[in-house]
């Protein structure tokens, strides 16, 4: 695991074996970023990343100039990875928070300019990470939500999707406000 562009282009991320994820794979991530350079001005956002897992996905906005950054994981060593990396790199626009991502979602009330929420693949209640998202306003207008799945997956009957672009066994799935 990389980061693969910004400021720390190149830094090798080296997690503990034993923490519970799927990170985001480095061409997955690329297209992906590729994609959000080509719409948005990243560091103009404000950012959300659910089930932040080692912050693969936050690491990569910071590199890239995002103003701030929430990374929300229930699990004590992701947690704790990402607080250390992120003061090690001098990364203070990332504010990690240990929860689960459905209590922190149900009692948030900041808009964000982009939402991505990269959760385990078996996690049965996908869907309502859109809901909740739309029905509590977390997103500013013009407000982008990215939600990593399996390809196989269809989240498109949520009325706010747009698109959903597939990188062999992932997805990404795009909502706009």
């Amino acid at each position: 695991m990389r980061i693969i562009g910004g400021t720390l282009k190149g830094i090798r991320l080296n997690p503990p074996k034993k923490l519970p994820v799927r990170p985001t794979t480095d061409i997955a991530k690329e297209a992906l970023f590729n994609i959000l350079e080509n719409q948005l001005e990243i560091s103009d956002l404000k950012i959300l990343d659910l089930f932040s897992g080692t912050g693969n996905i936050s690491l990569e906005f910071a590199s890239r100039g995002a103003q701030e950054i929430i990374s929300v994981d229930r699990d004590f060593g992701c947690y704790g990875y990402l607080k250390a990396t992120s003061k090690e790199l001098n990364l203070h626009q990332i504010k990690a928070f240990k929860s689960d991502v459905f209590k922190f979602l149900n009692t948030e009330t900041q808009q964000f300019d982009l939402i991505f929420a990269d959760p385990p693949y078996d996690l049965t209640n996908i869907p309502e990470i859109a809901k909740i998202v739309f029905d509590k306003k977390l997103l500013k207008p013009g407000g982008v939500l990215i939600i990593e799945h399996q390809s196989m997956h269809n989240l498109s009957n949520h009325p706010n999707f747009t698109d959903k672009r597939k990188y062999g066994y992932s997805a990404f799935s795009f909502f706009t406000n």
